[in-house]
């Protein structure tokens, strides 16, 4: 009888130790070993870091820039139309000719 009490007693002293360490060290206890997404949500967040590999972009800030390619898409356009290619007129389109048939 005195063995299987050393034997809990040796168990409870092991499990409140392993309590303490990781109340102490900021572990999270699994005894059961299930699985668990701490791991996963332990790690640093990369989005600052990914966000920092790409240069900031100045065109957007700046409306000349803006006006700039406004301009150039409106002078394609223009230019597109003039030569037959450009966007159909509203309900004039393959869709439209599609149900008239």
């Amino acid at each position: 009888m005195s063995g299987s009490f050393k034997s809990i007693l040796a168990a409870a002293v092991s499990q409140g130790v392993t309590e303490a360490r990781a109340k102490i060290f900021g572990h999270v206890l699994n005894p059961t070993g299930q699985r668990s997404p701490h791991k996963i949500l332990r790690k640093k967040l990369i989005g600052e870091k990914v966000a920092s590999w790409y240069p900031y972009d100045m065109k957007f800030d700046d409306p000349l820039v803006m006006a700039r390619e406004e301009q150039e898409r409106l002078s394609k356009l223009e230019m597109l139309k003039r030569r037959g290619k450009g966007p159909p007129k509203k309900g004039q389109g393959k869709r439209a000719a599609k149900r008239n048939k």
